[in-house]
C-alpha cells in the first residue's frame, strides 16, 4: 500500500541518519583514544558548544517532520468506496459489509489439524475478508469483550479493537 511504502522509506531514512551519527561518534571516540592531545589550553569553546547544541536539534527536526507527515497520512480519510465493520470476539472476528445489504459472517481460526502444507499456523481462517484492489476501504473496528489488535502488516495497518469504542482506519490495497 502507499502508506507501507512511506513507512519503509522513512525507516531507511531514519536508519541512515542513525548510521551517520553513530559513525561520527565512533570516529570521534577512536580519534580521541588514539591521538595525543597537545593543545590542552583551550578555555573558550563557545563555537563548538553552539554547534553540538544546535546540530542535534536540527537532526531531531529533520527526523520528526517526515514522521509527522506519515502519521497524518495514516489518519487521512478519503471518500471510501465502502465500509467494513470488524468486531473482535474472544476467539474469532465478525465482519459486516454494511454497504452491501448487511452481509455478515464470522471468521474462525483453523485448528492445526485442518491446516494444509504451506498454511500459517494461528493465521489461517475459515472465512477470509475479501477486499478490492486500488479502492479506498474504511474499516470500523471494535470489540465485543476483550482488547484485540486488527492488523495487516503488509499494508502497514494496525488498529486496536477496544470494547465500547469504535476505531476506524482507511486503506488502499
Amino acid at each position: 500500500s502507499p502508506i507501507m511504502e512511506e513507512l519503509a522509506t522513512f525507516h531507511d531514512y531514519a536508519f541512515m541518519t542513525m548510521l551517520l551519527i553513530s559513525s561520527l561518534v565512533l570516529y570521534a571516540l577512536l580519534s580521541t583514544l588514539t591521538t595525543k592531545l597537545t593543545n590542552t589550553n583551550i578555555t573558550d569553546a563557545q563555537e563548538m558548544e553552539t554547534i553540538w547544541t544546535i546540530l542535534p536539534a536540527i537532526i531531531l527536526i529533520l527526523i520528526a517532520l517526515p514522521s509527522l507527515r506519515i502519521l497524518y497520512l495514516t489518519d487521512e480519510i478519503n471518500d471510501p468506496s465502502f465500509t467494513i465493520k470488524s468486531i473482535g470476539h474472544q476467539w474469532y472476528w465478525t465482519y459486516e459489509y454494511t454497504d452491501y445489504g448487511g452481509l455478515i459472517f464470522n471468521s474462525y481460526m483453523l485448528p492445526p489439524l485442518f491446516l494444509n502444507p504451506g498454511d500459517l499456523r494461528l493465521l489461517e481462517v475459515d472465512n477470509r475478508v475479501v477486499l478490492p484492489i486500488e479502492a479506498p476501504v474504511r474499516m470500523m473496528i471494535t470489540s465485543q469483550d476483550v482488547l484485540h489488535s486488527w492488523a495487516i502488516p503488509t499494508l502497514g495497518l494496525k488498529t486496536d479493537a477496544v470494547p465500547g469504542r469504535l476505531n476506524q482506519t482507511v486503506f488502499t490495497a
